[in-house]
């Protein structure tokens, strides 16, 4: 079966056919560091992340960059209530988002492109943009987009001009031709950082940023573009008009968007309450069962982050990780079926859920065969473990994760159960039980097959 992906652009499924030999060029509209990542933010990092691994083991070539937003409005505003300057503030929000991908297993992009790093390019397109006519430069130091030009305006969105037209106004120190164009620079601001231009000092204005920096870092065309599901209007329709007015080609051949993430029912919003950053989250909960909360749903549907929904999440991944322990560690083996299943599954647009079905198969088969056959458990655990790194889970071992969190002292529980097997040696029946009790206590469940005790916390 060949890798199928639903494209934004079409509103279908189709076959991924690389542009360029087995060449995939994805880029991914990445964070506004002026605050830390949150919740929605770890979607699309997650999101965008088993789908680069999952290009990568079809035995695809990919070259995935994920830009940093470090110069808009936000930055500026933050920047000036904590008295620092933004390139302060930008580079410990950018080193937070680093750590919070490391704790999520989010592995890091081929490049990552700074808005500030290409401002000289941005002034390159602004130009070649006013030069075709898509662009004007009333005098007042901004420079806007002329909507009405560009005729292929809402193929993406599927919003038509006319409809926009409705209710838009002018702000009153504007000077647009009509109140859809949008800005490409913005003439400088009292206090604000700026960029000496061509049409006087300013700075970039947003949606300029991402169609410069993937042009840039991918060519004028390219494979897939993705990012959140609050990017397709206006960000991501503002980047196809600028771009393919300015080359003159076709800028990503498809368009993928990762779902939203609802709070018990309801849109995240600091104004509801229910606004969680990553490190709030990872205050109460393993990395891991973050991870799989994420992956265990499409891609492009919503998921409900919910209390009920993480403690789901966390008793899947004790389901597998018991599974897991105390096997021998030996090489993968076998598995075949169960490895076509989660290809074909993974093949049909990242169908997580599905890939995730096959793995809880695989791991009741691994639980059946423990009674008959310990290495040939250990070696369809370890095919298990193979196909689950593509989602970014299950590689911890068993015990790290069985026990994080737990104020329990591993090496006394070790050491009494050390002690209960001898005391079975020596037929000391008494002594046996009584250990076992005292684990009992501490709320440590052994279970004993083939000779082998593991254990676990109740």
């Amino acid at each position: 079966m060949a890798l199928s992906i639903y494209n934004t652009l079409t509103k279908q499924k189709a076959p991924l056919k690389p542009l360029e030999g087995n060449h995939i060029r994805m880029y991914v509209c990445g964070m506004t560091v002026y605050d830390f990542c949150h919740i929605g933010h770890a979607r699309v990092m997650v999101a965008f992340d088993v789908i680069a691994r999952w290009l990568r083991h079809s035995g695809y070539e990919l070259t995935y960059i994920r830009n940093v937003t470090d110069i808009d409005d936000k930055i500026i505003k933050r920047a000036q209530e904590n008295g620092e300057t933004f390139q302060v503030l930008t580079e410990r929000m950018i080193a937070a988002m680093h750590e919070d991908e490391r704790k999520l297993a989010v592995l890091p992009p081929d490049q990552e492109p700074r808005a500030s790093e290409h401002v000289e390019g941005m002034h390159r397109m602004i130009q070649t943009l006013i030069d075709k006519g898509y662009a004007y430069a009333p005098g007042n130091g901004d420079v806007y987009y002329r909507v009405g030009k560009f005729e292929g305006y809402g193929k993406l969105s599927r919003k038509k001009i006319e409809d926009l037209r409705i209710g838009a106004r002018i702000e009153v120190d504007e000077s647009k031709e009509d109140p859809l164009d949008f800005v490409l620079w913005k003439g400088v601001k009292p206090g604000e950082p700026s960029w000496a231009s061509p049409w006087g000092d300013g700075r970039p204005g947003w949606h300029i940023e991402c169609s410069v920096m993937s042009t840039c870092c991918l060519g004028d065309t390219f494979d897939i573009h993705g990012g959140g599901p609050d990017l397709v209007f206006p960000h991501h329709e503002n980047e196809i008009a600028q771009s393919e007015a300015a080359t003159g080609k076709p800028y990503a051949a498809a368009w993928m968007h990762a779902g939203a993430v609802r709070v018990d029912g309801e849109k995240m919003s600091k104004s509801l309450g229910n606004f969680f950053t990553i490190r709030d989250v990872l205050e109460k909960y393993h990395p891991e069962v973050v991870r799989y909360l994420l992956v265990a749903s499409h891609y492009r549907s919503s998921i409900n982050y919910s209390e009920d929904n993480l403690r789901e999440a966390k008793s899947a991944l004790e389901r597998f990780y018991n599974g897991l322990k105390g096997l021998p560690v030996v090489p993968a083996n076998g598995g075949e079926e169960f490895s076509a299943r989660f290809a074909t599954a993974m093949d049909d647009d990242f169908n997580t859920p599905e890939a995730c079905a096959v793995l809880f198969d695989m791991v009741r088969e691994v639980n059946r065969l423990r009674e008959s056959d310990l290495n040939a458990a250990a070696a369809l655990a370890a095919r298990l473990r193979e196909l689950a790194e593509v989602l970014g889970i299950l590689q911890l071992e068993a015990d790290a994760f069985l026990q994080a969190g737990s104020e329990v002292d591993a090496e006394q529980i070790e050491a009494l159960i050390a002690a209960r097997k001898q005391a079975r040696a020596d037929k000391d029946w008494a002594e046996s039980d009584r250990i076992r009790d005292e684990l009992q206590a501490m709320g440590v469940v052994l279970e004993d097959k083939q000779g082998v005790t593991t254990w676990r916390l109740g």
